[in-house]
């Protein structure tokens, strides 16, 4: 089996595009994936217990392996965006330096910014992606790779989350703190900052939301962990919360966090998507849901222009 797998696992670009559509993958597989996305197993676990589902297990799980060509929905070349990539300074960070993504709007400015923080693996092509779309929208985007003491997001998520997973956390926290700063204090910045971000980034967005205070103008975590309850009172940004409807690790937060903010009276919004998985607004996979993700989209923007403008 386990030769099998790792034979049809080298040859996963075979599948086409679209040949398999989220509804006609198993939650089990869904829930295999979104273990494997967070480290709990590796990918050859994670193909070889997808096939013990049976041979139409292995191919579920290969269709759900990213594929970035589909992520681009705003070419690096489009002329309503300037985009560039920066190295600033992170003290207390990984490395004592930084790099990421910067966007800019054609425009003189100065923007709103916003800074992008990406999953658990890196500053790949969707996240970028995503700094261009806010930038579409008027924003000057920053989007961090806490990768870059390590050499950079490697071109592929599994080397990614490796090199991830062996960062010390704290420093790569301080980093993210630091492109937050960054950003907000930039030549083009009118000074208003918004940050958002996925997964492990929108965990960390919770994060900067307490560590900046009243330095964040506004913060839009997608499925990210919730801020520890002691902290919450620090926050002084509104929020607007994104939950895919099939997320037990991460829901399962939201309850305390709720009666958190509640407590200390930070203005919040959170909308759950029915039927939705962990990771809905990433394109780059079948998890990807397009109403679901257009709809936190355009939430997102409205939000952002509400409280930076």
């Amino acid at each position: 089996m386990d030769e099998h797998v790792a034979g049809t696992a080298a040859h996963e670009r075979d599948i086409p595009a679209g040949a398999v559509s989220q509804t006609e993958i198993d939650q089990r597989v869904f829930d295999l994936y979104d273990e494997y996305c967070h480290g709990g197993i590796d990918r050859r676990e994670f193909l070889a217990r997808a096939a013990a589902l049976g041979a139409a297990g292995l191919v579920m799980a290969q269709a759900l392996l990213p594929r970035y060509a589909r992520a681009q929905t705003i070419s690096f070349t489009d002329p309503r965006i300037k985009p560039e990539y920066v190295s600033y300074p992170s003290p207390g960070g990984n490395s004592g330096t930084m790099r990421g993504y910067l966007v800019q709007p054609t425009g003189q400015g100065p923007f709103p910014a916003v800074v992008v923080i990406h999953e658990n693996r890196g500053l790949n092509p969707y996240i970028e992606d995503v700094a261009r779309r806010a930038a579409v929208a008027g924003f000057l985007a920053l989007a961090p790779d806490g990768l870059a003491p390590v050499g950079g997001y490697p071109g592929n998520d599994d080397d990614g989350r490796r090199l991830q997973t062996g960062l010390d956390q704290e420093k790569l926290r301080t980093d993210m703190l630091n492109s937050a700063r960054f950003v907000k204090a930039h030549k083009l910045s009118s000074g208003k900052l918004g940050a958002t971000g996925f997964c492990w980034g929108g965990g960390t967005t919770n994060y900067l939301a307490v560590a900046l205070g009243a330095d964040l103008h506004a913060a839009v975590p997608f499925y990210g962990a919730a801020a520890e309850t002691a902290s919450v009172p620090k926050i002084k940004a509104p929020l607007l919360l994104h939950y895919a409807g099939n997320d037990e690790r991460i829901n399962a937060m939201w309850p305390a966090f709720e009666a958190a903010l509640k407590s200390a009276e930070v203005p919040y919004e959170m909308h759950m998507y029915p039927g939705t998985q962990h990771g809905f607004h990433n394109n780059s996979t079948p998890r990807y849901d397009e109403a679901a993700a257009k709809l936190a989209w355009e939430r997102t923007v409205a939000f952002f222009k509400r409280h930076l403008a």
